[in-house]
């Protein structure tokens, strides 16, 4: 849609959201976005750092995978199940 003057926005997905989400959200909202992953950060069971680390380490899969030609929507859950092989911090969350 055409906005003219109005400047541009960014989409925000925020409340309830986690690493298993990751694939769903890359593909609905794409690069420019604002992922507020509250919870799914701090409910990580080793604590924050991790948590952030689980949902870097989703992102990246699921871009990466996108990028390849993969269909996030159809093999989402394994993208993630892959990238928790080499991420013990995405395999605890």
């Amino acid at each position: 849609q055409d906005w003219v003057s109005l400047p541009g926005v960014l989409p925000v997905a925020s409340g309830g959201i986690h690493v298993w989400h990751m694939p769903a959200l890359t593909e609905i909202f794409g690069d420019d976005s604002v992922l507020q992953f509250g919870g799914g950060t701090l409910g990580h069971p080793w604590g924050n750092a991790p948590g952030a680390v689980a949902n870097r380490v989703a992102l990246e899969a699921c871009v990466q995978a996108r990028n390849e030609g993969r269909d996030l929507a159809r093999e989402g859950n394994e993208i993630i199940r892959e990238a928790s092989k080499w991420s013990p911090e995405l395999a605890a969350a």
